[in-house]
């Protein structure tokens, strides 16, 4: 059943609300035949009907058929002229299943031709039948190399998915896509009606479009003859689900390629083709182990440059002068005299800015000065979040809110004090500092309606915003030649996290929001403030270098260190319950049985480390404790989690490559 819900939308496997039919629209449709491909013959049917040969013609364009609502109002035909055509016998209208599409309209052209280096990758990518890499810098083009090679793969018959992460699915990329592949592409998305997901699966399923377009549960649409499968940003950790079924789309992208592929997967036409600026290190490794080839995109479009990069160390960078936030005081948020010069030089100049802050909210916590007390979650083991519209303390994890209070409710003092900064607050700060400037938030908060990213992203392409501002969200995939400066406001939110991967997914992060600057003409600055300017993963994304941070951040994975991936394989056993005593005696027993597991069955191949109580110890009122196994040999790991699958503890959850250790 879970299997299920991941491969179907809602509506075909809910008993409560099943799916119904389309709703029947009326359609148009041009009969073709009779002398009709001879000019000759047009020209004496329409002799004295014009308007008639152009209607008939225009349907004939749209492949022999068109909705009626389209070809009145968005072609703006007379009705008249179209009854016409019904009574010459040259057209017949009749009521059919309407398919469900938002994106119906959305198309813009594809660039007129590739450059040489783009053309070598699409060549290489073709010919081979391997997995494939293009590691290609930001602003080289890997959308256009990837829209070409699929052109080919439709153009052959087959079908192909095109996986982009949830924060990227908007309708600039799907307006890309269609620009190519027109009314052959389905988007499947959770922010889709239940009729528009059902109809886009129902129309892949018959095969009348061959181009899917999804996040990860996109990886089990069911196109036909599936040709190839493109895993774009392949390091983005929303490729993996969350809950059950704990899969990561790319691994799966991986298994269907070749189950498509033919016999046993040998020598199949599923092509896999994997994208990214700032690739995975696990991926690094099988280009390593020759088990993907990598193509490469040195070079952005137009051989611009990439921006310079600027380390500023907040620890002893002369600051502006400090700006009343509204709330809590005179604001302290970091905010160096290199980044406001630069913002206020772009302003001038009338540029755009981006500026990126990735922790949503205006302030982390709220404190009182007096005891020191700090409001919690009744539900989770963390503070709750200060957020101003509207005001209110919340809980990114269960969604529990309370008001902000007037005072403390331990020692009575009245004053409470804000800590920590949000997207709220520099929207709030950045609005006091450049009054003039028209500013845009981009964030959870404010992208929570159907459209909001695709309304906030064509204001800053039109150039109604000066500066953009928000979470990671806004550092992948957006295109603004008029962006000249990009501002890090604080690269260390999450570098310190109790987890191995924090270092990489800081330089990725950092990395991806530089490239969003010098896409134009006028060329481009990125300003990264930090308080560790020496951290190898700072160093590697101010310098745009993968390789640079791969030699620095594989060592500390590898042997004498304790190993991590890609120098193993991980599973992490995860016990939650009501109760800390009998969480904590549950996670003692599973680290017993997996401790004995491995001396009894598995030759001491795999190292148990725990148990202890997760970073994350209490969450939705559950109190959570984790077990972590290694090994190099992914056999032995899968071994013990089907053997502790027989046992099918509810308490416990076993996630096999755990993306975050949180």
């Amino acid at each position: 059943g879970l299997a299920l819900r991941a491969i179907l939308p809602g509506p075909l496997w809910s008993v409560a609300k099943p799916a119904g039919p389309a709703p029947l629209a009326e359609r148009l449709f041009v009969l073709t035949g009779n002398g009709m491909d001879s000019l000759l013959e047009r020209d004496r049917r329409f002799k004295r009907a014009p308007k008639r040969r152009a209607a008939y013609e225009a349907v004939e364009a749209l492949g022999g058929s068109a909705p009626m609502s389209h070809l009145l109002r968005q072609l703006k035909l007379s009705s008249s002229v179209l009854d016409g055509l019904v009574e010459q016998g040259l057209a017949r209208i009749e009521r059919v299943p309407e398919t469900r599409d938002p994106f119906a309209n959305l198309a813009s052209p594809p660039p007129p031709s590739l450059t040489d280096d783009q053309r070598r990758v699409v060549e290489g990518i073709l010919a081979g039948e391997e997995p494939a890499l293009i590691h290609g810098v930001t602003g080289s083009g890997k959308t256009l190399v990837y829209l070409d090679v699929l052109r080919s793969i439709v153009a052959s018959g087959k079908g192909a998915i095109l996986l982009v992460p949830e924060i990227a699915l908007t309708p600039q990329t799907v307006a890309r896509v269609r620009g190519v592949f027109g009314d052959q592409v389905a988007v499947l998305h959770s922010g889709l009606s239940d009729g528009e997901r059902v109809d886009a699966w129902r129309a892949l399923r018959r095969g009348e479009r061959l181009v899917a377009v999804g996040p990860r549960s996109a990886v089990f649409a069911p196109v036909q003859r599936l040709g190839a499968i493109v895993v774009d940003e392949e390091h983005e950790p929303s490729y993996k689900q969350g809950s059950a079924p704990r899969y990561h789309a790319r691994d799966v992208a991986a298994i269907r390629a070749q189950l498509e592929g033919g016999e046993g997967g040998k020598g199949g036409d599923a092509r896999l083709i994997l994208g990214s600026a700032t690739p995975s290190l696990e991926t690094l490794d099988l280009v390593a182990r020759g088990r993907v080839r990598l193509f490469e995109l040195p070079d952005r479009v137009g051989a611009r440059p990439l921006p310079a990069v600027e380390i500023i160390d907040l620890r002893s960078a002369p600051r502006a002068a400090p700006v009343e936030t509204g709330v809590g005081g005179v604001g302290v948020v970091p905010w160096s005299e290199a980044l406001d010069g630069a913002v206020s030089g772009a302003l001038e100049r009338r540029e755009q800015v981006i500026l990126l802050l990735n922790r949503r909210g205006f302030s982390t916590f709220v404190q009182c000065p007096n005891c020191g007390n700090v409001p919690g979650c009744p539900n989770c083991a963390i503070a709750l979040t200060v957020h101003q519209t509207p005001p209110t303390l919340r809980c990114h994890y269960c969604g529990h809110e309370e008001p902000i209070p007037e005072q403390c409710v331990v020692c009575g003092s009245p004053t409470q004090r804000l800590r920590g900064l949000g997207t709220q607050q520099l929207e709030h700060f950045v609005g006091n500092r450049f009054p003039s400037a028209r500013i845009a938030r981009m964030d959870l908060d404010t992208t929570t309606s159907k459209w909001a990213h695709h309304h906030i992203l064509e204001r800053v392409g039109s150039g109604k915003v000066d500066i953009l501002l928000g979470t990671q969200m806004i550092a992948k995939g957006l295109d603004f030649p008029n962006v000249t400066v990009v501002g890090v406001v604080d690269a260390d939110t999450g570098l310190h996290f109790p987890d191995f991967r924090a270092g990489e997914r800081t330089f990725q992060l950092v990395a991806q929001v530089a490239g969003r600057a010098g896409r134009g003409p006028r060329g481009g600055r990125v300003f990264v403030q930090t308080r560790a300017p020496d951290h190898h993963a700072i160093r590697a994304a101010a310098a745009h270098s993968v390789a640079q941070f791969a030699a620095a951040e594989l060592p500390l994975r590898s042997a004498p260190n304790p190993p991590y991936p890609p120098r193993c394989g991980l599973a992490r056993f995860i016990v939650a319950t009501e109760d800390h005593a009998r969480t904590a005696d549950l996670a003692e027993q599973v680290a017993r049985w997996l401790k004995r597991a491995s001396a009894e069955r598995l030759d001491g191949m795999l190292t148990v480390l725990g148990p202890a109580p997760c970073p994350l110890m209490r969450i939705k009122g559950q109190w959570r404790w984790h077990v972590l196994t290694k090994s190099s040999e992914p056999r032995v790991l899968g071994r013990v989690v089907r053997a502790w699958r027989a046992k099918a503890h509810r308490a416990v959850t076993v996630d096999r490559d755990p993306v975050s250790l949180l």
